[in-house]
C-alpha cells in the first residue's frame, strides 16, 4: 500500500531574479499570478516570457467560472509550462491550466472528465500557508452550493516547487498570520489523520515546531520581527503541505467550506474559526489516541511542564498574535448554524472521512453555535 509520495522537486533561491535566472524563463512560457506580485518582484526580469495576472479574471477565491474563463483566455496559445506564483488562489487555479483538454471545470470536479496533464507545472508559493506546491489537491468555490469542493489528481503535482522568501516580504500581516495559521492547521490535521504514518509525521511534528517557535518569536518581540521568520515559516508551510498531501485533512476544513462559499472570507481565516473547538472535541472524545502526540509536540514547542494545558497556551498565544472574529461577525445568522452543519453533512463527506474521529451532527452544529 502506498502511503507516501513527493513528486515535486523543491528548489529554493534567496531572490527571484535567482529563480528566474535558474530556471532559464523565457518565450514559451507563461507566468500566471497577481499584478501586485509583478510590480514588486517580476516586472525588471527579462520580459521574454508572457504574463497573465489573476485580476483579469476576478478576486477572491477561483471558482469554477473563474477557471473556466482563464483556461479560455490561453487555449489558443501553446506554451510549455505554466509557472505559477502566488498564495493559493493562482497555485490551485494554474493546476488546471496545466490540463489537456477544454472539459469544464464542472465536469472536472464532479468527475465527469479526467485530469491528464499536458504542460509543465511550477509554482513559486509568496504566502507561508499553503503548501499547494507539495500537494496533488486544488480547492474551488461553487458559487451555486455556497461551498467549496477539494479535487485531488496526481495530475495536479507540480513538477517543481519553488521556495523564494523574498517573494514574502510584502504580505501584510494578516494574511501572514492566517496564512501560517493555514499550514499550522494543515499540520495538526495531518498529524491525527487515520492516514497519518512514520513519514508525514516527521513532517507535521517540524512543521508545528517550527511554526509555533516563530510564533512566540513574533509575540515576544513584535509584528515587525515576523520578516526574520520567512524562511522558516515557508519551509514549515512546505513541510505541512508535504505531510497533509499523503494524509488528508478533515473536519477544520470541512466546516470552514461554507463559511467561505457564502461569505467569501479567505481559506486561511476561515480555517482557523474552526481549529481549536475541532481539537477540544478531538480531545474530549479521543484523548488517549494521536492527539496525545500533538499535545505533546505543543507542550514542548510552548516549554510546558504539562501537555494538559496545551490547548489553553496555544489558544493563548494566538489570541495574542490575532484575535478571533465571531461568525455572526461575518454576516452569519442564527438560522445558517443549521444550515453549515447540513451542508457539511451532505457535501464534504470526504473530508469528514479522515477525521480523527467520528463527529456527528450534535458535536458538528455545537462548533458551529460555539463560534457564532
Amino acid at each position: 500500500m502506498k502511503f507516501f509520495a513527493l513528486p515535486p522537486q523543491v528548489h529554493s533561491f534567496d531572490t527571484a531574479r535567482e529563480f528566474w535566472r535558474e530556471f532559464n524563463i523565457d518565450a514559451g512560457d507563461l507566468v500566471f499570478t497577481h499584478q501586485f506580485i509583478y510590480e514588486a518582484y517580476l516586472k525588471d526580469l527579462t520580459p521574454a516570457c508572457e504574463f497573465l495576472f489573476y485580476e483579469q479574471f476576478g478576486t477572491g477565491e477561483p471558482t469554477h467560472h473563474l477557471i473556466d474563463a482563464v483556461r479560455l483566455a490561453i487555449s489558443p496559445h501553446n506554451y510549455r509550462r505554466i509557472i505559477a506564483v502566488g498564495g493559493g488562489t493562482v497555485a490551485d487555479t494554474a493546476k488546471f491550466l496545466a490540463l489537456a483538454g477544454s472539459d469544464r471545470t464542472q465536469d472536472l470536479l464532479e468527475k465527469r472528465a479526467p485530469l491528464v496533464k499536458e504542460k509543465a507545472l511550477i509554482i513559486v508559493p509568496t504566502t507561508c500557508g499553503t503548501g499547494s506546491e507539495v500537494t496533488n489537491l486544488a480547492v474551488v468555490a461553487v458559487d451555486e452550493k455556497e461551498t467549496k469542493f477539494g479535487l485531488g489528481g496526481d495530475a495536479f503535482y507540480a513538477d517543481s516547487a519553488v521556495l523564494i522568501p523574498e517573494l514574502l516580504v510584502s504580505l501584510p500581516y494578516d494574511y501572514f498570520f492566517y496564512s501560517s495559521v493555514d499550514a499550522l492547521i494543515h499540520a495538526a490535521e495531518s498529524l491525527v489523520s487515520p492516514r497519518s504514518n512514520s513519514y508525514t509525521e516527521l513532517f507535521s511534528l517540524s512543521a508545528i515546531q517550527m511554526i509555533l517557535a516563530s510564533y512566540r518569536h513574533v509575540a515576544e518581540h513584535g509584528r515587525e520581527s515576523r520578516f526574520s521568520q520567512l524562511r522558516q515559516l515557508l519551509v514549515a508551510s512546505n513541510f505541512a503541505g508535504i505531510a497533509f498531501g499523503n494524509t488528508g485533512v478533515a473536519a477544520v476544513h470541512a466546516l470552514s467550506y461554507p463559511l467561505g462559499g457564502k461569505y467569501h472570507v479567505p481559506h486561511g481565516e476561515s480555517n482557523y474559526q474552526f481549529f481549536l473547538p475541532v481539537f477540544r472535541t478531538y480531545d474530549r472524545l479521543r484523548p488517549d489516541g494521536q492527539i496525545g502526540l500533538l499535545r505533546q509536540a505543543i507542550a514542548t514547542s510552548l516549554a510546558l511542564l504539562d501537555d494538559r494545558e496545551a490547548g489553553s497556551a496555544l489558544e493563548l498565544l494566538l489570541g495574542r498574535l490575532l484575535p478571533q472574529k465571531s461568525l455572526r461577525e461575518y454576516g452569519m445568522t442564527p438560522e445558517e448554524i443549521d444550515l453549515f452543519t447540513d451542508s457539511v453533512l451532505e457535501q464534504q463527506q470526504r473530508l469528514l472521512a479522515n477525521n480523527y474521529v467520528e463527529l456527528d451532527r450534535a458535536c458538528i452544529r455545537a462548533i458551529y453555535e460555539e463560534r457564532y
